[in-house]
């Protein structure tokens, strides 16, 4: 009997909680933490890096999976390493086009998306095993869950730093978002917050809140489970 084929497709929905939340690119495997932290300091800003890299991911998974086939094991890390950073500068130049004022505001960590291993990782452990449409699968829940993980900082940074939410909006939404400000009444904002420990202390709370929530769901998936039949 033959062995199952290492390019079998595994369960697009497993896969998916996979990205998302058992193998999170940000909280478990707490890869891509420069831009992660350095970024987040706005719901905007998070939002904005965080597309970026889902794009990227996606479609470097994408690109890399059609030409899996056809890739030489002693090149194959420099080939990836070139579609993408082949896709970080066409989603850079994008944003400088289209978004000048929010591609300034991101600065050099839109570029840094070359050196993300999150990107490279599933380039290399699944992308390069798997074909094309769990490896997008894969790209869009390994972007989706990082992309959320921005966000989630940049929501808790900004309203404990600036006491707002939605700061900046204009500059990925267009001038109609400028009124989409929400401020909390009389807080003035905590600096704390806003500066690199306390972006280490958000994405520690973050991290020990997955931990428990996946802890709990552990326990009582045991306790629900039915008891082994005695032989």
């Amino acid at each position: 009997m033959t062995s199952p084929s290492p390019n079998a497709a595994a369960p697009l929905a497993r896969i998916a909680r996979d990205g998302l939340w058992h193998h999170n690119a940000a909280l478990v495997r707490l890869l891509g933490l420069c831009p992660l932290l350095a970024v987040s300091t706005t719901v905007v800003n998070g939002l904005a890096l965080g597309v970026a890299t889902l794009a990227v991911i996606t479609v470097s998974n994408g690109m890399v999976s059609l030409l899996r086939a056809t890739l030489r094991p002693e090149t194959r890390i420099a080939l990836f390493v070139l579609i993408i950073a082949t896709l970080v500068t066409l989603v850079d130049m994008a944003m400088a086009a289209w978004f000048y004022p929010l591609h300034e505001a991101l600065g050099i960590f839109v570029p840094l998306i070359v050196t993300n291993c999150a990107v490279l990782a599933r380039a290399e452990n699944f992308a390069s095993r798997h074909a094309p449409l769990p490896s997008v699968v894969d790209g869009l829940a390994t972007g989706a869950g990082f992309a959320a993980v921005l966000v989630l900082l940049g929501s808790v940074r900004e309203l404990v730093g600036h006491g707002t939410l939605l700061r900046d909006a204009e500059l990925l939404f267009g001038p109609g978002a400028a009124g989409w400000l929400l401020q909390v009444p009389a807080y003035d904002g905590f600096l704390l917050a806003l500066l690199p420990p306390g972006a280490f202390f958000a994405l520690a709370l973050a991290v020990a809140a997955r931990n428990a929530a996946s802890a709990r769901h552990t326990t009582a998936t045991s306790r629900t489970a039915p008891a082994p039949a005695n032989g």
